[in-house]
């Protein structure tokens, strides 16, 4: 059962609409649909409560950094004495294209760093996770410029049809399971 759901991404206006903050995106999205108005500050995060069927649930955005998230996700879970298990992380992943998310129970970092903080403080790969892909640069030795960049003009469309996708995906994880969501949530061909 998913308690709280963590968005990763950076705080600060200049970081709003990068790709590295869709994790950020995904939790506004859920906050709208579910008309939450006003978040607390609370454990170096900002904090909705969430009622979705018929439990509430904490939907997190933490303001570290997103090479800090780690040190948010273990105060959360410490003060509302939570389960890694029962947590589930939302981040960009380079490695799929831009359209695409994937819901897994368990892994490694994957050489995100806000994952790998996540994984060093909570001690534990074992956490169910929503990535969502934003494609890599055409060149290599962009990928700091290029996640920490806006999606183009011609990517915006996809991507806010990919941040409706992974919030119906949280709204599906958290209902039932991640277990029942993940044939939703992985589709290649689903896109709200």
């Amino acid at each position: 059962m998913i308690k709280l759901v963590v968005g990763l991404g950076n705080p600060g206006k200049e970081y709003e609409n990068t790709r590295h903050n869709v994790g950020f995106m995904v939790i506004d999205e859920l906050a709208s649909r579910l008309k939450l108005k006003n978040y607390t500050e609370e454990g170096l995060s900002h904090l909705y409560r969430a009622r979705i069927g018929g439990r509430e649930v904490l939907l997190a955005k933490p303001q570290t950094y997103m090479n800090n998230s780690g040190l948010a996700v273990i105060n959360l879970l410490e003060d509302y004495n939570i389960r890694p298990a029962e947590m589930l992380v939302i981040y960009d992943d380079l490695d799929l294209p831009l359209g695409m998310t994937r819901l897994r129970l368990e892994g490694s970092s994957g050489g995100h760093k806000g994952v790998e903080s996540i994984i060093k403080n909570i001690k534990t790969e074992k956490f169910p996770r929503l990535k969502i892909g934003i494609g890599r640069p055409k060149t290599k030795g962009d990928v700091v410029k290029y996640v920490l960049s806006p999606f183009s003009k011609e990517e915006q469309e996809l991507a806010r049809a990919v941040i409706k996708k992974a919030a119906e995906c949280v709204l599906r994880s958290v209902e039932l399971s991640p277990e029942d969501a993940m044939e939703f949530c992985n589709r290649r061909d689903l896109l709200i």
